[in-house]
This record gives structure tokens, C-alpha cells and sequence, in this order.
């Protein structure tokens, strides 16, 4: 029993049978989603899931290549535009696989008919006057504050 086999052999760290781990991943959408995300056929991307899962102490291998070695492999590299799209696209929750943020989630509407809102500014055309337009009914209200409400005996 040398140390080199103890080694070589990945420790399972999965608390499931790893075929009933594989088949789930494999009938994910959001796996899906990623695996098309990343450009990794769906079983390629469920297996080196499944690796680091079984092991959790490896560590993702990053490798530095150059563009004109990207560009000999058929790969176009990204510009530093598109890298920065890319994160602020992963901020925002608008990649595949990633939660959506609350401004993404069209909660907000815009031409809601009186919905309610969580805006606290309120369109130019539907803007409430910020007083009644008669005298009369200005001072009731300004009555009925000083009394303590409106209406009440």
C-alpha cells in the first residue's frame, strides 16, 4: 500500500450513490443550461461535476493560454469588452444557471394600471397633483389633519 495509490484514487465525498447523482444532473435543466453555456457536451460537463463533487479537495485546474494559441485551436478569444460583459451579465443573474436579481425580475413593470409599485418615484404622467385643485376641498383636508384624521366622531 503505497502513498501514490492512496492518492490516485478520488475519496467520495457524495452522501448519494454517485449513478443517482449522475442521473439527476444529467436530467437537470439548469445543468443543461450550463453545460451549453460553457460549450461542454452535457455528459462531459456531468463528469467533471461528478469529479470534483467525489473529491472535495481538489481544486480547479486554470490554465493560461494565448490568444494566438486560442486562435491555432479554432477558439476566438474574448476582448476586454466581452470579458467585462460577461461579468456584469454573471452580476445581474442573466447567465444560464445563475439567480436573477430583483431588477430582473419584471416585478416592475412599466404602464402597470395602478399595480403597486416598489419605485418610489412616480412617472412623469401619472403624478398625483399635490394639491386638490379646489380651494374647498384643500382646507377640509388641511382640517381634518389638524383634527387628527378624517372623518371620525
Amino acid at each position: 500500500m503505497s502513498e501514490g495509490n492512496a492518492e490516485a484514487k478520488p475519496k467520495n465525498d457524495l452522501s448519494r450513490p454517485i449513478e443517482v447523482v449522475r442521473a439527476e444532473l444529467l436530467a437537470d435543466e439548469e445543468t443543461k443550461k450550463i453545460a451549453t453555456a460553457v460549450n461542454m457536451k452535457l455528459e462531459d460537463y456531468v463528469e467533471l461535476v461528478l469529479k470534483y463533487a467525489q473529491d472535495k479537495s481538489l481544486e480547479p485546474e486554470l490554465a493560461i493560454v494565448s490568444d494566438d494559441e486560442l486562435r491555432k485551436n479554432g477558439i476566438t478569444p474574448v476582448t476586454t469588452d466581452e470579458a467585462a460583459d460577461l461579468i456584469i451579465r454573471g452580476m445581474k443573474g442573466e447567465l444560464p444557471g445563475s439567480m436573477p436579481d430583483f431588477d430582473a425580475s419584471k416585478f416592475e413593470q412599466k404602464g402597470n394600471a395602478g399595480k403597486p409599485s416598489l419605485n418610489a418615484s412616480t412617472p412623469a404622467d401619472q403624478a398625483t397633483p399635490a394639491q386638490p385643485q379646489d380651494a374647498a376641498a384643500r382646507q377640509s383636508m388641511l382640517d381634518q389633519i389638524k383634527r387628527g384624521g378624517g372623518g371620525r366622531a
